[in-house]
C-alpha cells in the first residue's frame, strides 16, 4: 500500500477522535476562546468612543497581539515546567478576569493593560492546546484532528463576535466585561482532566505527554510509518528533520517559512476585519456588522475542518492557493462597504478561505517536522497567527487615517494577492519540486 493510500485507510479507520483528553482540551478551548471573541470587537469600539479614534482602536488589538507574541516562545517552557494543567488554568484566567476591572474604572491606559494580560493568556491558551490537539491524534488523522481542534477555536467566535458586538449596544459595555469574566471560569474544571506533562528529560525531548511516545503503534500517526509524507522524508530538505532546541528553533527549518508567510498574510487581513469592520460599518443598515461578523465566523471553523479532512487525503497544501485567494477576493469586496450583499457574500469568502489557511498551514508544518518538534512549530505558527492579527489592526489603523475604509481594504487584499505567488511554490514543493 502506497503512502497516500495507508494515510487514507487511516484516516477513514475507526480510531477514534474524541477521546476523553481531548474532549476536555475542547471544552476548555472553547471557554477560553468565547471569552476571547467576546471582546475582539467590542473593546476597539470602547476605545475608539471614549476617544482613542482609528488610531486607539487599532491599538487595542495591537498591544494585545504584542504581549502574545512575546508570551508564546515561552509557553513550551512553562509547559515543561509545571504541566498542562496548570498553565492552560493561568491562560484562563488572564483571557477572561481583568476584563472586569474595566467595570471599576474607564481609561485608555488601563484598557491597554487589560488587552495586555489578555495577550498573554491567548498565547498561553493556544500554544498549549495546539500542541496537545496533535500529539492527541489518532494514527493517520492528525490533519483532521487539528481542523477538530480548529473548530474549538472557530466556534465561540460564532455567537463571540456578533454578541459581543450586539450587547455592548443594547445593554453597555460592563455586562460584556463580566460575562467574559464568567465564560473563562466556566471552563477551568476541564483542565483538571488534561494530561499532566510533567515527563523525564528524555520525555521533554522526545516531545510525549509522559515520556513515552503516546502513540499506540509507534508510527507517530501515521499509517506507513514515514511521517505521513508521500515520500516519507517528512516534506522537509534533506538533512532539515532535526530541529534544533530552543522555542524557536523550528524556524530554522526552510521548509516551513512558506507556510508562516501565508498563514502571517492571512491573518493581518483577519486583525484588519474584526478590529475595523464595526467601525466601518457605523451608520450604514443596522445590524450589518453583526450579521457580517456571524456570516463570517460561522463559515470559518466549517472551512477549517474541512480542510483538515482534504488534507489527510490528498496533501494539505494542494488547497493553499484556492484558500488564499478566498481572502483576498472577501477582503476586496469590502470596498463596496454601501452594499450589504456584497458585504455578506465577502464575509463568506473570507471566512472559508481564512478557516481553510489556518488547518492548511498548520498540518503542513507539522507534516515537515519530527514528533519532538510539535511544540515548537505550535510556537512559531501562533507567533505568526498572533503577529500577523496585531501588525494588521495597528497599520491599518495608522492607513484609515490618510485613505479611509475602501482604500484601505483595497491595499490590504493587493497584499494578499501578492502571497499566491509562495503559496504556488509551495505547492509544487510538495509535489517533490522544492524551489
Amino acid at each position: 500500500m502506497n503512502a497516500r493510500a495507508g494515510r487514507t485507510a487511516a484516516a477513514t479507520g475507526t480510531s477514534r477522535l474524541l477521546t476523553r483528553p481531548m474532549l476536555l482540551l475542547l471544552v476548555a478551548s472553547v471557554g477560553g476562546m468565547g471569552g476571547f471573541y467576546l471582546l475582539l470587537s467590542v473593546l476597539p469600539l470602547y476605545a475608539a468612543t471614549a476617544g482613542g479614534g482609528g488610531v486607539g482602536a487599532g491599538l487595542t488589538t495591537g498591544s494585545m497581539m504584542l504581549a502574545t507574541v512575546l508570551a508564546e516562545p515561552g509557553v513550551p517552557w512553562f509547559l515543561a515546567r509545571f504541566g498542562h494543567r496548570a498553565v492552560v488554568g493561568a491562560g484562563l484566567l488572564l483571557l477572561g478576569l481583568p476584563s472586569a476591572v474595566l467595570c471599576l474604572w474607564s481609561s485608555f491606559p488601563l484598557t491597554l493593560g487589560v488587552c495586555l494580560a489578555r495577550g498573554v493568556g491567548l498565547g498561553i491558551v493556544v500554544v498549549a492546546g495546539t500542541a496537545l490537539a496533535a500529539e492527541l491524534a489518532p494514527p493517520g488523522r492528525r490533519s483532521e484532528s487539528l481542523g477538530l481542534y480548529g473548530v474549538s477555536l472557530g466556534v465561540p467566535s460564532v455567537l463571540g463576535l456578533p454578541a459581543g458586538v450586539w450587547l455592548s449596544d443594547r445593554l453597555g459595555f460592563e455586562p460584556v466585561f463580566l460575562l467574559t469574566a464568567a465564560l473563562t471560569l466556566l471552563a477551568l474544571p476541564a483542565v483538571a482532566g488534561l494530561p499532566e506533562r510533567r515527563a523525564t528529560r528524555a520525555g521533554r525531548r522526545s516531545g510525549d505527554l509522559d515520556g513515552q511516545d503516546g502513540d499506540p503503534d509507534g508510527q507517530d500517526g501515521d499509517p506507513d510509518g514515514r511521517g505521513g509524507d508521500p515520500d516519507g522524508r517528512s516534506g522537509a530538505p534533506e538533512g532539515s528533520r532535526g530541529v534544533p532546541d530552543g522555542p524557536l528553533g523550528a524556524t530554522v527549518n526552510r521548509s516551513l517559512v512558506r507556510p508562516t508567510l501565508i498563514l502571517g498574510a492571512a491573518t493581518f487581513a483577519a486583525g484588519v476585519l474584526v478590529t475595523f469592520l464595526p467601525l466601518a460599518l457605523l451608520g450604514g443598515p443596522s445590524h450589518l456588522a453583526v450579521v457580517a461578523l456571524l456570516v463570517q465566523a460561522s463559515v470559518a471553523p466549517i472551512a477549517r475542518w474541512g480542510a483538515g479532512w482534504w488534507g489527510d487525503r490528498h496533501g494539505s497544501s494542494s488547497l493553499l492557493v484556492p484558500a488564499v485567494l478566498a481572502v483576498a477576493l472577501g477582503t476586496a469586496g469590502l470596498v463596496r462597504l454601501e452594499s450589504p450583499v456584497v458585504v455578506v457574500v465577502s464575509m463568506i469568502l473570507f471566512g472559508a478561505g481564512s478557516g481553510a489557511v489556518q488547518n492548511l498551514t498548520l498540518a503542513t508544518m507539522f507534516e515537515r517536522v519530527p514528533r519532538s518538534a510539535f511544540g515548537r512549530v505550535s510556537v512559531v505558527w501562533n507567533l505568526a497567527f498572533d503577529a500577523g492579527m496585531g501588525l494588521g489592526a495597528v497599520g491599518f489603523g495608522l492607513l484609515i487615517d490618510r485613505t479611509g475604509y475602501p482604500w484601505g481594504f483595497a491595499v490590504t487584499a493587493a497584499l494578499l494577492l501578492a502571497v499566491l505567488v509562495p503559496a504556488w511554490r509551495d505547492r509544487r514543493y510538495v509535489r517533490g519540486e522544492a524551489t
